[in-house]
């Protein structure tokens, strides 16, 4: 019923996390108005956030996905979601991803970096070096 309620009143984080597993620190997002809500709040916030844009039918994509999961336990710090490009296409478009997966790095709601491909360190090294950054 809480995330009903926050669902109507533009709710935390939290409530936003649509689909994503029990337990997880990765938020699914499948909605573009709930998407937005989202980022809007982050945009004040200096805290990091990587954008996971995938596709279900993506190999590479579902073979990342586990050291995202851990990456999302290792930093705590750092806000993890995911959206899937067919089904937010116009995000994936706003973002201008054109290849799965894509990780948008984003601070205070502008983008710092990205990383094109199930590049495991090289997205973790990114993470490291912008979730303590101004």
């Amino acid at each position: 019923m809480g995330s009903v309620l926050s669902f109507f009143l533009g709710g935390d984080a939290a409530a936003a996390s649509e689909g994503s597993s029990e337990g997880s620190l990765v938020t699914s997002f499948h909605s573009a108005a709930r998407w937005q809500l989202h980022l809007n709040s982050m945009k004040e916030s200096s805290q990091l956030l990587v954008i996971d844009f995938s596709a279900s039918w993506c190999g590479p994509c579902k073979f990342i996905e586990p050291a995202i999961h851990a990456m999302a336990e290792k930093f705590t710090d750092v806000y993890f979601a995911k959206i899937d490009v067919d089904e937010l296409s116009e995000v994936s478009q706003q973002f201008e991803v054109q290849a799965m997966p894509t990780f948008v790095l984003l601070k205070k709601g502008k983008e710092v970096d990205r990383v094109v491909g199930a590049k495991k360190d090289e997205l973790e090294k990114k993470v490291e070096k912008f979730r303590h950054s101004a």
